[in-house]
């Protein structure tokens, strides 16, 4: 059994390719045109979800032989979906909630998605997605920080050293949001580590590596969750 899982976001397209239940292939594409790779290859079953575009003409590219599923809030699922709205909820949010449930099963687990922006979300130990909540990722602050006020300016981030003090306006903004975001997500792991026993805390998104090192606990750094989690909703549908 061959499989493909696609997630399109808001800045570029991922692709997982999976023999029975292992991913042997992972790649990165913008724009709407598939890779070679994925052109020139004949699937068994295959699954495209997006938070940006429609998912269409990405489906369309695929030579699949037997089902393809386009994510939606019909979809069925692996676990127990509790969110009150969830035709508005981000089809990477619960593929990563599906992957967790099958990488930590009978496990309350809390993950980061750290990219464009920087998502939550909770699972419980009984299958239970309760939600979570979504901010700003880095760059976005960085952006939005210059591009709203008058005269801050764009500041470039770093990726370890920065100051908790800012002793002038860029190691401020600096410290603003990296010192800050790290204090955000440590906050939330003590939170949901008070309301929920033995909490596994798992990190994917693009600046998932530069949080590891700062956040509080054992932290599991999982590149791959959106794409795993995708690949068990088709498994769960086919």
């Amino acid at each position: 059994m061959r499989n493909v899982a696609i997630d399109i976001g808001n800045t570029g397209t991922k692709y997982g390719i999976f023999e029975k239940d292992a991913l042997v292939k992972q790649g990165y594409f913008t724009g709407h045109e598939l890779p070679q790779e994925l052109q020139n290859q004949k699937f068994d079953h295959a699954i495209v979800a997006s938070v940006a575009a429609g998912t269409q003409s990405i489906a369309a590219g695929l030579s699949v032989s037997g089902s393809i599923i386009e994510l939606s809030e019909q979809t069925a699922l692996p676990v127990f979906n509790k969110y009150k709205t969830p035709q508005t909820l981000g089809a990477d949010r619960i593929a990563a909630a599906v992957g967790v449930n099958y990488l930590f099963p009978r496990h309350n687990c809390l993950i980061f998605d750290a990219g464009t922006c920087i998502t939550h979300d909770f699972v419980d130990k009984n299958g239970n997605y309760l939600g979570g909540g979504i901010s700003l990722g880095l760059n976005m602050k960085f952006k939005a920080l210059h591009t709203f006020t008058k005269r801050l300016p764009l500041v470039e981030r770093t990726e370890n050293e920065y100051p908790l003090t800012g002793q002038s306006t860029q190691e401020s903004i600096l410290s603003g949001v990296l010192a800050g975001t790290v204090a955000e997500l440590n906050g939330f792991i003590q939170a949901y580590s008070e309301k929920a026993k033995d909490l596994v805390v798992i990190l994917c998104g693009g600046d998932a590596g530069f949080f590891e090192s700062k956040l509080k606990g054992r932290i599991f750094v999982i590149p791959e969750l959106v794409l795993i989690g995708l690949h068990r909703i088709l498994a769960h549908n086919v």
